[in-house]
């Protein structure tokens, strides 16, 4: 039987000041003043439109996710949550993080936020070398992302992540490594270390950078950094994520943990567990600011709706579940799945004979081998059962 799990609210603010070569996200370059104001109120329609979905339930974490979240005033992130808080039950001590730009950081707007009640920062750096940066395309450089940390923690944030990305074009060993100890230099609470990738329909996959590190490279810098990371006191509990003890992010635990979340703005995605249908709904909303903002609060602001079907159930959880270290235990597999354990036995069977997966009494856990070809893992429990 489907047990609805801890949600979550995603809250989707699409522009940014440049595009990214590498960035798939459904970002959008500011063109003129934007409407911040009318934005939040078409995030207010959007949400009391969803709301019948989650009447009763409460909020465990609030994530801010773009584009640029930073361009928006903190008295507009400030009238979102007071709205927000409202209409659902916010959980005590509740996480809500912000995603800022180094370039668009400003001298006393964390005050604000803060103020506000975000109380975790993400910070996406990539990379402290400035020629690099310049070749992602980035706004910033390395003076101004030390800058904006520091003003963040002269504000009083002390829970704060840095993306860092690795496999750069013309990127060293020695200067992945040299990103981390700048990184470390700033005390943060959780650092993301990920690969940069090739998605398609980007300028990067269109027109390869020059330099890019080849696979033996970008292999010798994931395991040295986790190396390093982990002597620096940083716990790897995912496939890109390190945190200081009790500093994990609680809102990416719960996509992981095959958690509902609802997603509201232009082209925000949700997944919510109806109990009543005993289904799981995945439901993304228009992917065009303009045309969202046009449509805010009625049908038509949906980009579209989708029920996973009982045989897509394990994978979907899988391709979650499978990135965290620490594993899952199959009651929640069964939980969060309306699914029994039988159904992905012979799937298991295989994972654990290929020496990706072990088992400890409930508890299901990739092993080292499993992190490194999580992909084929998960891949395992695309058909269970055929």
């Amino acid at each position: 039987m489907l047990t609805p799990p801890p949600l979550s609210l995603y809250v989707h603010l699409p522009w940014c000041v440049r595009k990214c070569p590498y960035c798939d996200f459904n970002s959008h370059e500011a063109r003129g003043a934007l409407p911040f104001d009318a934005y939040v109120d078409a995030l207010l329609a959007d949400l009391d439109h969803d709301l019948p979905l989650v009447w009763g339930r409460t909020i465990h974490s609030v994530f801010f996710g773009g584009g640029t979240p930073s361009l928006f005033p903190a008295d507009a992130i400030d009238r979102f949550l007071q709205q927000a808080s409202a209409r659902l039950r916010f959980a005590p001590g509740i996480e809500i993080t912000l995603e800022t730009n180094p370039g668009t950081a400003e001298h006393g707007r964390f005050d604000d936020y803060r103020r506000a009640g975000v109380n975790r920062i993400s910070f996406g750096i990539q990379t402290f070398d400035d020629t690099v940066l310049q070749r992602l395309g980035r706004i910033h450089d390395s003076v101004q992302a030390e800058a904006a940390v520091k003003l963040a923690q002269d504000a009083g944030f002390d829970n704060f992540n840095l993306d860092l990305m690795y496999a750069l074009p013309g990127q060293t060993l020695a200067m992945a490594e040299h990103d981390l100890a700048r990184a470390f230099a700033l005390q943060p609470s959780h650092i993301s270390h990920y690969q940069l990738t090739l998605e398609p329909n980007t300028v990067f996959a269109a027109r390869p950078p020059q330099g890019l590190p080849d696979d033996d490279l970008a292999w010798d810098m994931q395991e040295h950094c986790q190396a390093i990371l982990a002597d620096a006191g940083f716990a790897q509990y995912e496939v890109s994520a390190y945190a200081r003890p009790g500093r994990q992010c609680a809102h990416n635990l719960n996509y992981w943990r095959f958690g509902d979340y609802l997603g509201i703005g232009a082209g925000a995605h949700g997944k919510l567990t109806l109990g009543s249908e005993q289904a799981i709904l995945r439901r993304w909303k228009v992917k065009h600011p303009t045309a969202w903002l046009a449509a805010a609060g009625r049908t038509d602001a949906i980009g579209g709706d989708e029920r996973i079907a009982p045989q897509q159930r394990p994978f979907e959880f899988m391709l979650n579940a499978l990135r965290l270290v620490e594993g899952v235990s199959l009651s929640t597999f069964e939980a969060r799945t309306g699914l029994p354990r039988e159904a992905i036995a012979a799937e298991l069977g295989e994972a654990m004979s290929r020496g990706w997966l072990e088992m400890h009494g409930d508890h299901l856990r990739p092993t080292a081998q499993g992190m490194r070809f999580a992909n084929d893992t998960m891949a395992l429990f695309l058909h269970p059962g055929d």
